[in-house]
């Protein structure tokens, strides 16, 4: 297993000092409180790229629940009806496989992309950062930028102090509801929901799980913010088994930036010495975690790129080139690769088994939801009666019979039996289930007498509907001794 120093993925300088070996005699604390990061606002190319993850993720999050499809909510999970409801695809607990696929898929995409881009999905479209852009928005509404809510917070309490204070909050929690809200309404459906709590009856475990992800989301937003993506997030812990050399990442050009310094606008610094670096610390006040990306890559850089905007910004300022900090890689680095080297690089080994495996898996589960027959069958044996003898000397077994009709019309379904010479069904052959329902169908199988000896004996049951498809599940006769 590859560690992060396997890559030279070490920790910040905040870290590293306290990993280091303390003075005889000093006092070390076990627990000590972090110092609260004040994000600067910054403009750029990639600050718009995670805007616009930002809109587009939560235009998904809180508008998907109210989209209707055929009379009923478009993406809705009935726990209570064991019901999944996917526009037009209806899904039963049986198919359980079809979650397992789709996190599968998920979990290759994420070793796809992390191998190829780095931790775009952490910087870009994670939760985490998405209502941390909305809450620093917010903050940056009511208390200023960075340097206004140092002051604010280093001064005392006032009046002032008082009602920002309290209108960042409340619109805090208010989006922390409202995303609870959104939340609970994929499980319950949320035009009910609204209502329930517009006529105050709303349910005590919907009011349960609206509340705690509205607290969930107001405290890990609002409080814990990076603590969250350096401490709790364990895909900061294992990405360098996902990492290598030709991974793209936020990188620092040290050999171009170093040795840093200030100087003036108008000063040649390779007169005096400098690099292009001017040591104005703007990577640091704009980074979310706090971290330093001139100390190079380390676990804690979500690849937000905001440090790339803000160093940018200053490049431009003070008259050098672009890129000082880019997204590239350690081995273009290294050898002074260009874009096209890089690129070059991206089609290797560990990308093409990621790829081929993904795509594998994605043309599985595409192949195996469009040919799935659209019903599902369960056969039970009637336990309080194994086989008796019947009128005319016949041997019976009854059965109980689930169809689940996973399509949204109402079907008729047909019931056969073959297995044994004689066997006969003796109730209805077919029934109709509306749409999206299931039913228990009574069975009643007859044998004669002498048409199988004594013993459990294979059949199996044939459900089938016109157009549909057809089903057969295996169960036992029994014939007794």
């Amino acid at each position: 297993m590859r560690t992060l120093e396997a890559f030279d993925m070490k920790p910040s300088k905040q870290a590293a000092a306290a990993a280091t070996s303390p003075d005889e005699g000093a006092t070390v604390w076990l627990y000590e409180a972090q110092k609260k990061v004040y994000p600067r606002s910054i403009s750029g190319l990639f600050t718009r790229w995670r805007w616009f993850f930002v809109f587009a993720t939560q235009l998904f999050f809180y508008g998907m629940p109210w989209v209707q499809w055929g009379g009923r909510q478009a993406m809705l999970f009935d726990l209570e009806a064991r019901r999944f409801y996917i526009f037009g695809l209806v899904l039963y607990p049986q198919d359980v496989i079809y979650l397992t696929g789709i996190l599968i898929i998920s979990a290759l995409l994420l070793f796809l992309f992390t191998a190829v881009a780095g931790r775009q999905w952490c910087g870009y479209a994670c939760p985490q950062t998405v209502y941390t852009e909305i809450y620093l928005w917010v903050e940056k509404q009511f208390e200023g930028d960075r340097q206004a809510r140092l002051r604010l917070d280093a001064g005392p309490m006032s009046p002032n102090k008082l009602w920002r204070k309290a209108g960042k909050h409340g619109v805090w929690i208010a989006i922390g509801l409202w995303t609870g809200l959104s939340f609970v309404g994929y499980f319950t459906p949320i035009r009910e929901l609204v209502g329930h709590i517009a006529t105050w009856s709303l349910g005590p475990w919907e009011t349960f799980w609206i509340f705690f992800y509205g607290f969930a989301t107001w405290g890990n937003a609002g409080f814990m913010r990076e603590q969250v993506c350096k401490y709790m997030c364990p895909y900061a812990r294992f990405q360098s088994a996902m990492f290598d050399k030709d991974t793209l990442i936020v990188t620092y050009d040290a050999a171009r930036g170093e040795p840093r310094g200030g100087r003036s606008k108008k000063a040649d610094p390779k007169a005096l010495g400098l690099g292009d670096c001017i040591d104005c610390t703007m990577c640091v006040q704009v980074c979310p975690t706090g971290i330093d990306i001139r100390d190079g890559l380390q676990y804690e850089c979500i690849s937000c790129a905001a440090c790339i905007d803000a160093c940018d910004e200053v490049m431009d300022k003070v008259g050098y080139p672009r890129g000082l900090i880019r997204y590239s890689t350690e081995r273009a680095l290294e050898q002074g690769w260009g874009k096209r080297e890089i690129w070059r690089r991206v089609l290797r080994p560990r990308v093409l088994i990621y790829s081929a495996a993904l795509a594998t898996l994605i043309i599985a589960f595409a192949a195996s939801l469009w040919l799935r027959t659209p019903f599902k069958v369960d056969i039970v044996r009637d336990r309080a009666t194994l086989a008796r003898i019947v009128e005319g000397g016949q041997i019976e077994n009854i059965y109980r019979v689930q169809v689940m009709n996973a399509t949204e019309q109402p079907r008729t379904f047909s019931l056969a039996v073959d297995g044994l010479p004689g066997l006969t069904l003796v109730s209805e052959p077919s029934v109709t289930i509306d749409g999206a329902q299931s039913m228990w169908v009574p069975v009643q199988l007859r044998l004669p007498y002498d048409g199988a000896k004594p013993g459990s004996h294979e059949i199996h049951f044939r459900v089938d509907s016109p157009g549909v498809g057809e089903v057969r599940e295996k169960s036992v006769f029994i014939v007794p001794r």
